[in-house]
């Protein structure tokens, strides 16, 4: 069953996110293989020699892997705080996109055109690139389990007066200081709420607030 987050937005259970998740993984694996040996051989192509030609696939499409992990890592922050790694991931993006066709041009045989080549070339790259924002957003929506009746009596949605059990030398900047820092660790609303004792809402409008 799905069940609602603190936004009231549906969730995706555990079960299904883990099996997606999985699959993911495994249809990345495979994207990163094929992209990967077609850059390297390009590489080789090129002059580069045969024990270091490896690097050069590894370091195109990582950047699309670790510049994908840094936009939904960074998404709380705003705008200003993706635009580098929108930027990275979408020339990453392209130098693997483009390093895969010219690949499939130089090496495919008389049999299949040079644009049909290249088309096919380009998948796994673009698979590569979909497969891992996919898995990123699946694992950041796993549901979480619901508060239970003795946290929900210490929530409040005052977010200028700290709940009980909260340090009442903490200041609203303080806890909105934190909340981001915990986001940006990959904690949900949800769990951020519960460290901090406040009521999850009180943590989504914070974000919103810092939104440009």
């Amino acid at each position: 069953m799905t069940g609602r987050d603190e936004r009231g937005q549906a969730s995706v259970p555990r079960w299904v996110a883990g099996t997606a998740v999985a699959g993911t993984v495994l249809i990345a694996l495979g994207a990163f293989w094929l992209s990967f040996t077609a850059l390297a051989d390009l590489a080789t192509r090129a002059g580069i020699p045969g024990n270091q030609a490896w690097v050069w696939p590894l370091i195109v499409d990582g950047i699309i892997l670790v510049a994908t992990l840094s936009v939904m890592a960074l998404a709380p922050q705003g705008r200003r705080a993706t635009w580098y790694p929108w930027t990275l991931l979408v020339v990453g993006a392209g130098l693997s996109v483009t390093g895969n066709a010219i690949h499939a041009v130089v090496a495919s045989d008389a049999s299949l055109a040079s644009w049909m080549a290249a088309t096919i070339s380009a998948v796994p790259p673009l698979v590569l690139l979909a497969i891992t924002h996919l898995t990123v957003v699946l694992t950041t929506q796993v549901a979480a389990p619901p508060l239970r009746a003795d946290e929900q009596s210490h929530l409040t949605s005052d977010e200028d007066t700290p709940a009980a059990g909260a340090d009442p030398g903490r200041s609203r900047d303080d806890r909105m200081a934190e909340a981001q820092a915990r986001r940006a660790d990959g904690w949900s609303n949800r769990r951020i709420a519960r460290h901090l004792r406040v009521h999850p809402s009180t943590v989504g409008r914070w974000f919103r607030e810092d939104s440009p």
